[in-house]
């Protein structure tokens, strides 16, 4: 119950960021704009995701991890309602920026929780269950809230969205335990408690810790660069119309939410770092037949994106459960906020070079898309080479409890 809860967090701030991708061509249509403007509200809540993120890496490992994680998701989900309630185009993009600012962080506390809670030999496990929540929002959140922006207008999914977060938080203050064991180690002496910035200088100083990070970047890059154009694409060029675009997050979500648990299975027993390049390698096929694709049947697009649903987001399992291993637990808090930073920001530059390199012809086609995939394949060669180089830990942190 303790990880459904928390997988009920990741969903609800998943969905929050995941539903505006499909949404592109009726946001385009109904603020009157373009791919690049539509770009930068994808962008905009990375973008301030990531600046929250650093900032958090400054104060999380002070503070309680239940109290913190609930205050953050209550703040999201007023931002998200704001979404909703934004009149155009501009305060949309304000909004998503304020979701962002609250959104990002969660990820990076829910990942915390875990490597607090989880043992190191059932922390892919941990990581596949959680990730199912990617694979709730494609199959169940997506569609429906296509559906209600299809029938009654964009603004629906933003409130609804902001609802069901309501639901989860007062799920989180029933189920989640709180958790101090962290904040004897995270704070050992007066000269560090007067000095904020101790926790973020000390993962900066560890070489191992960068490498990770430089890892998740890499990983981040070449899905968002791909990932926020597709609803776009599919519709433009390869002839899918928006009506069947909840099938394709039906059908992905559906094998994902089996696939997320049997990869991280996978990564407990075979190895975190060979499970990942595994997966990696598979990623590049669906990365490179996704932005390639002409005019296809529904049939064949439905395969090749469900396959995309499987291997590009499903890299994240053993990823993260490498990543979450890689830090030295006493920084944990700090690293994974710092972690989340790093993941927005390369998703935010990621999501603007894509919008900067694909553009509408004449005839309304995408043009450019081609170009973006190649780009996103050469960042996972590059992650699977690195991803040897990161050393990993495998004790509990003091006060922890195992799961």
């Amino acid at each position: 119950m303790l990880l459904l809860t928390l997988a009920g967090i990741q969903f609800a701030h998943i969905l929050d960021f995941m539903v505006m991708m499909p949404l592109g061509p009726i946001l385009m249509r109904e603020l009157g704009v373009g791919t690049h403007e539509f770009g930068l509200l994808v962008s905009a809540y990375t973008f301030t995701a990531a600046f929250t993120g650093v900032l958090a890496a400054v104060f999380v490992d002070r503070f309680e991890r239940k109290r913190l994680l609930l205050t953050m998701f209550a703040l999201f989900a007023l931002a998200t309602l704001a979404c909703g309630l934004a009149p155009g185009y501009l305060t949309l993009l304000a909004a998503r920026g304020t979701a962002g600012a609250f959104g990002g962080v969660l990820g990076s506390m829910v990942q915390t929780m875990v490597g607090d809670l989880i043992p190191f030999e059932r922390r892919g496990r941990a990581s596949g269950t959680i990730m199912s929540a990617f694979s709730l929002s494609t199959v169940a959140g997506v569609p429906l809230s296509l559906y209600l922006a299809n029938h009654f207008g964009w603004r629906f999914p933003f409130i609804f969205i902001a609802v069901l977060a309501c639901a989860f938080l007062l799920l989180g203050w029933k189920m989640l335990p709180a958790l101090r064991g962290h904040l004897p180690t995270a704070i050992v002496s007066e000269t560090e408690r007067a000095h904020p910035l101790a926790a973020m200088l000390d993962v900066l100083r560890d070489a191992n810790h960068l490498r990770a990070l430089l890892f998740m970047a890499l990983i981040m890059f070449s899905g968002f660069s791909v990932i926020p154009y597709i609803t776009i694409y599919v519709t433009a060029n390869i002839g899918i119309r928006q009506e069947d675009i909840p099938l394709i997050y039906l059908a992905g979500g559906c094998a994902t939410f089996f696939t997320s648990r049997l990869i991280g299975r996978l990564a407990d027993a075979r190895g975190k770092i060979q499970v990942y390049r595994w997966m990696a390698l598979c990623s590049m096929v669906p990365l490179f037949a996704q932005t390639h694709l002409g005019p296809v049947p529904l049939w064949l697009m439905l395969i090749w994106s469900t396959l995309f649903f499987i291997f590009v987001p499903g890299r994240m399992v053993p990823a993260m459960a490498i990543v979450t291993s890689a830090v030295q637990p006493r920084l944990r808090g700090t690293f994974l906020s710092m972690n989340g930073a790093v993941q927005q920001l390369a998703a935010g530059i990621a999501s603007y070079i894509g919008g900067v390199m694909i553009s509408a012809d004449a005839s309304g086609h995408i043009v450019g898309y081609g170009m973006v995939g190649w780009l996103a394949i050469g960042a996972t060669l590059t992650a699977m080479a690195f991803v040897g180089q990161i050393d990993m830990h495998t004790g509990m942190p003091p006060g922890g409890r195992k799961a």
